[in-house]
C-alpha cells in the first residue's frame, strides 16, 4: 500500500506543480510573455550568429507562442489530476486494476515531456538558440522538470502486485 500511496502522491505533486506554473504563467503573464519574446526574437544571442534568420519578430506570434505553451502546462496539470485521481480511485483495488489506472500517467508523461524537452530544449533551446543567452536561458528549468517528470513516470509504471 505504500508504493500506492507513493505514486499518487508523486502524481497529486505533479499536478500541483504544473498548475502553479500555469497559474503563474497567467496571473504574471508579462514576466514569462518577455522571456518567450526574447528567445522567438533571439535579440540575446551571439552577436551577428548565422542563425538569426530563425527569428520571430511579430508579437502577435510571440502571444501565440506563449499561449501554446500556457495550454500545454495546462493539458499537462488535467492528465497529472485525473492520474492522481485514477490512482486514489484504484489504490484499495486488485493489482490489475491498480495498474490499468496508470494508463493515464503516460498520456500526462508525455505531454509534459513534450513542453519542456521538445519546447524548451528542441525549439527554444536548439531552433531559437537559448543557449547562446545569458539572460534568457531556461534550459536548466526545463531539463529539472521533464527529468522530474520522467523519473516519476518509470517509478509510478513500475508494476504493482496485490495488497498483502
Amino acid at each position: 500500500m505504500n508504493a500506492r500511496i507513493t505514486k499518487i502522491g508523486m502524481c497529486f505533486s505533479l499536478a500541483a506543480f504544473t498548475l502553479l506554473v500555469v497559474f503563474n504563467n497567467i496571473t504574471d503573464y508579462g514576466s514569462n510573455y518577455n522571456f518567450v519574446r526574447h528567445v522567438l526574437s533571439m535579440d540575446t544571442t551571439f552577436p551577428g550568429n548565422a542563425l538569426m534568420y530563425r527569428a520571430i519578430t511579430a508579437e502577435t506570434l510571440w502571444h501565440l507562442g506563449y499561449w501554446l505553451i500556457i495550454a500545454g502546462e495546462a493539458m499537462a496539470c488535467v492528465l497529472f489530476a485525473l492520474s492522481a485521481w485514477a490512482l486514489f480511485r484504484a489504490r484499495n483495488g486488485t493489482a490489475a486494476s491498480f495498474n490499468k489506472a496508470k494508463s493515464k500517467v503516460h498520456a500526462a508523461a508525455g505531454v509534459g515531456f513534450m513542453v519542456w524537452f521538445f519546447g524548451f530544449m528542441v525549439v527554444g533551446g536548439q531552433w531559437f538558440v537559448m543557449w547562446q543567452s545569458d539572460s534568457w536561458n531556461g534550459q536548466d528549468a526545463a531539463f529539472r522538470f521533464y527529468t522530474a517528470i520522467i523519473g516519476v513516470l518509470i517509478y509510478v509504471t513500475m508494476p504493482d502486485g496485490e495488497l498483502e
